[in-house]
């Protein structure tokens, strides 16, 4: 499989790799891909392998008539199936693949519409084998060192845990700030559990807003950059609010108990298929207009299933 993409473009991929590994269960499958995103399926039940696509003798793939390099070719064409998820409009990729040698090449979609889930319309290529492609939620399979190192993170922190994401791929798609701080101090000043702030390069004003107003708080954790596999094993720990995001779909597919606020982009589309995922959608998209009472609610609720009374 070839896949780019943010994190939850390749998490809702997942569904694809285990049709494919359910079907086949002796195969060896590879990943061509981002490593740090791919590391998440790399001898993690779904992928044997992972290549790096930003390898640079992958370039002249993209190059037409290109003198494409001998070990490379030589490895595409060991395959029996790809499976590519690439933007290749004028299909220069894939006639490169086939000067290799490929003779089995499947087109997936390089960009979601919004007709149906986005799962559904990347299962649908695989149609052509002849597999099932409903039904399928994504499922991270963290290995046991993960979940030692999990463990180790968390260690010492009071249980319930609270997991904060307050980023996104847009400004527009965020809570405003102000409510998340006002919901962490809530939560400390009425449960004993332990508030756990995730946040990655992309969240670092945020970050330091979070650390500015807790950080002499023990019951306050940051999970700053980790890599994937181990916050996929830290957040399974969790109940994890969020918004639509990268990090949500790993949180909903570590199993994590998720509220997910929802502004302008469409939940029918982009949401998690998790049962533990709740979506709160704001008025009208405008994540401006969320109460924040309703998202408090939601939290107590959760709270609650699990024996705990604010």
């Amino acid at each position: 499989m070839i896949r780019g993409g943010a994190i939850g473009d390749f998490i809702l991929t997942l569904p694809v790799i285990k049709a494919l590994r359910d079907a086949y269960p002796q195969a060896t499958i590879d990943i061509v891909g981002y490593k740090q995103i791919a590391a998440l399926a790399e001898k993690r039940f779904y992928a044997d392998r992972v290549r790096s696509i930003e390898a640079a003798e992958l370039a002249r793939f993209f190059a037409r008539d290109a003198d494409l390099p001998r070990d490379l070719a030589q490895y595409f064409a060991a395959f029996d199936l790809i499976l590519s998820y690439l933007y290749d409009p004028d299909l220069i990729f894939e006639t490169n693949l086939r000067r290799c040698g490929v003779k089995k090449i499947i087109r997936g979609p390089s960009k979601i519409e919004t007709s149906s889930h986005a799962t559904e319309q990347l299962l649908q290529p695989i149609q052509a084998l002849g597999l099932p492609t409903s039904g399928f939620a994504p499922r991270l399979f963290p290995s046991d060192e993960d979940r030692h190192r999990a463990t180790a993170f968390l260690g010492g922190l009071n249980e319930p845990i609270i997991a904060f994401h307050s980023g996104s791929g847009s400004e527009k798609k965020n809570w405003p700030l102000k409510n998340w701080i006002e919901l962490g101090n809530y939560f400390l000043a009425t449960c004993l559990g332990s508030l756990l702030v995730v946040s990655g390069e992309a969240d670092e004003l945020q970050a330091k807003t979070f650390q500015s107003k807790w950080r002499e708080n023990r019951r306050v954790r940051f999970a700053t950059n980790l890599s994937l596999p181990d916050l996929a094993a830290i957040l399974a720990n969790t109940i994890f609010l969020g918004h639509d995001s990268g990090v949500s779909h790993l949180a909903a597919a570590s199993s994590a108990k998720c509220i997910l606020l929802f502004g302008p982009t469409d939940p029918a589309v982009w949401a998690p298929r998790s049962q533990n995922a709740r979506v709160i959608r704001a008025p009208d998209g405008d994540l401006e207009r969320l109460d924040f009472d309703l998202v408090r609610a939601a939290l107590d609720h959760e709270l609650m299933r699990i024996g705990i009374r604010t």
